[in-house]
């Protein structure tokens, strides 16, 4: 019998040091957790604030729109084209 009480007090002696270092290891894994979160955090916020600051340029906003506009003008054209020389050859 005491052979038995012997291998159960060395199982739940094992088993607690392995809760323990479970318990360790997660805790780590959350505190990298958190400092990989707060870095994405601080990384999107100061994409947000780089973003506002170009959306509050009105001059490189009139640029896209003009850019924007010969695009348009040139896609418009290319469709004229390619359906104007379909027609013709029917």
């Amino acid at each position: 019998m005491e052979e038995n009480d012997g291998k159960a007090e060395k199982f739940f002696k094992d088993f607690g040091k392995k809760v323990d270092q479970f318990i360790l290891e997660a805790k780590d894994a959350g505190s990298r957790l958190e400092t990989d979160l707060q870095k994405k955090y601080d990384e999107l916020k100061a994409t947000a604030e780089k973003i506002k600051g170009e959306a509050e340029n009105k001059e490189r906003w009139k640029e896209v729109e003009v850019s924007l506009k010969k695009a348009g003008d040139e896609l418009s054209n290319a469709f004229k084209a390619a359906f104007k020389k379909k027609k013709d050859t029917e």
